[in-house]
């Protein structure tokens, strides 16, 4: 039996099987696809996205194969100057093609010990109280404690779960592909220039190696989306609103999405749960699908492994749908309000440039900002300091810096004042005692996912708060002071 098998190896079912890995728990990916997709779905990582790399010790190898870029926060493709000062070290959108993204978390979770099968499709599942039966496409069946459903939009693991996916249909359709054209650039960049200054879901431009990527609008939404569109559809479509096809050919992929917006009702049945698009579709616009559904493995991953092993306190795996349905609430609201403002339509037209004249202001550029980049995210802790339920920033130290210290997936206490201890949960947390001069607070305990649970000095109000997160004291003690 595996403490956990996860249905899906995109980067959602990958980051969540590194993130449980790191505290040894036993767990197996199944991915229907035989060989990894070539197509680009997704095309960068937003800065929180960026810090948890950081904090896993994964970022060098991204910024290696990416390239950097500013413009945090670009909403509804309206070009103004980032704000200053956003509270990141990390401070531009990573340009890096999902296939690279979904190989070096692939490659990470390997490195970890995570056991990955492709070509296997699960197709059902049982579950009683002491785990899941999973069922596979050639008859086999598997045994886990807990099963996670990271399969997508069109998850099967949602459906058979029976969880409700309220929302609104796909009214829009794109035609997403990467191919070879004849056009000179000059010219197809002129052409494109003119078709987007009256319709700004048009796109087509250089994706490197001598390729084009385009995505045009379709005709109608397709009513079987498992089934990707042809080239001469991709032809026909360019020809409606630029007049030309740019003489397109040797497709690499052809794809398409829509601009359908969905949330699942519940992220959890029983032993199974759901992340990444299985919980939540919505349209592409700013990039968030990808993003978002890493930092849902980032924070489940952790929650889960506690549960495995023996330590998570009451009601620990119910906050992984308090603190992430509000998150993607939000982003199904910003993606959906930038799916009309790119509408050619008189009204969204207003609307549009009414919001380019608000963004001047610094208080409404910076709120989405951190609204898009996911660094503005505050889960409910209750009362407290503003940082209190927010991750921390990485912070330069006297020995270092702070997300150097977060590789393992620990909590981490950092105590400015020398003073603090965690005795009973040295297995679970690490206790640095050093000081940064860009924290003005004594002392904070972060959780594995580098959320602020605690801040203060006080040794006894630091034992009450200790045990929410990491659950009871330990009888030995294991780590000491770094």
């Amino acid at each position: 039996m595996f403490d956990v098998i996860i249905s899906g190896g995109g980067p959602t079912g990958m980051m969540l099987a590194s993130e449980l890995r790191l505290h040894g728990v036993d767990v197996l990916v199944l991915e229907k696809d035989a060989e990894p997709s070539n197509a680009v779905r997704s095309l960068g990582l937003h800065p929180r996205s960026i810090e948890i790399m950081d904090q896993r010790g994964l970022l060098d190898r991204f910024l290696a194969l990416g390239q950097q870029y500013p413009g945090v926060g670009r909403f509804a493709g309206i070009e103004k100057p980032q704000p200053v000062d956003l509270d990141t070290a990390h401070a531009y959108i990573l340009g890096i093609p999902q296939p690279v993204t979904d190989r070096l978390l692939a490659e990470h979770a390997v490195e970890l010990g995570a056991q990955v099968r492709r070509g296997c499709a699960v197709t059902g599942f049982e579950q009683d109280d002491d785990g899941v039966s999973v069922e596979l496409d050639d008859g086999t069946r598997l045994s886990a404690r807990w099963l996670v459903g990271c399969d997508g939009g069109r998850s099967l693991v949602r459906r058979r779960l029976g969880i409700g996916f309220p929302g609104d249909p796909a009214t829009n359709e794109w035609i997403h592909s990467e191919m070879e054209v004849t056009t000179p650039p000059d010219e197809l960049a002129e052409v494109v220039e003119e078709v987007r200054k009256t319709h700004r879901g048009f796109g087509v431009g250089p994706a490197g190696n001598g390729l084009y990527r385009a995505v045009v609008p379709a005709a109608t939404v397709a009513e079987d989306r498992a089934v990707p569109p042809t080239l001469e559809e991709l032809k026909t479509q360019l020809r409606a609103f630029a007049g030309t096809d740019f003489g397109v050919h040797s497709p690499r992929w052809i794809t398409r999405f829509t601009d359908a917006t969905r949330l699942a009702e519940q992220y959890r049945a029983g032993r199974v749960f759901l992340a990444g698009d299985a919980a939540h579709v919505h349209p592409p616009l700013g990039g968030q699908g990808l993003n978002l559904g890493i930092q849902d493995s980032f924070n489940l991953g952790w929650k889960l492994a506690a549960e495995v092993n023996g330590w998570a306190p009451q009601g620990l795996l119910d906050t992984y749908f308090a603190e992430r349905h509000p998150v993607a609430e939000g982003v199904l609201t910003i993606t959906r309000a930038q799916s009309e403002l790119i509408s050619p339509e008189p009204g969204p037209q207003a609307v549009r440039r009414l919001l380019a004249e608000l963004m001047d202001f610094d208080d409404v550029s910076r709120f989405l900002a951190e609204r898009i980049s996911s660094i503005g995210v505050r889960y409910d802790f209750g009362e407290g300091p503003e940082l209190l339920g927010r991750r921390l920033r990485d912070l330069p130290l006297s020995r270092g810096r702070l997300y150097e210290l977060t590789r393992e997936g620990r909590g981490l206490l950092l105590d400015q004042t020398g003073g603090l201890s965690v005795a009973g949960w040295t297995d679970r947390i690490d206790h640095v005692a050093d000081s940064s001069g860009e924290l003005d607070v004594p002392a904070v305990l972060l959780r594995p996912d580098g959320h602020v649970a605690w801040i203060g000095e006080d040794q006894d109000d630091l034992r009450r708060h200790l045990p929410r997160w990491f659950g009871a004291a330990a009888a030995k003690e294991q780590r000491p002071v770094q």
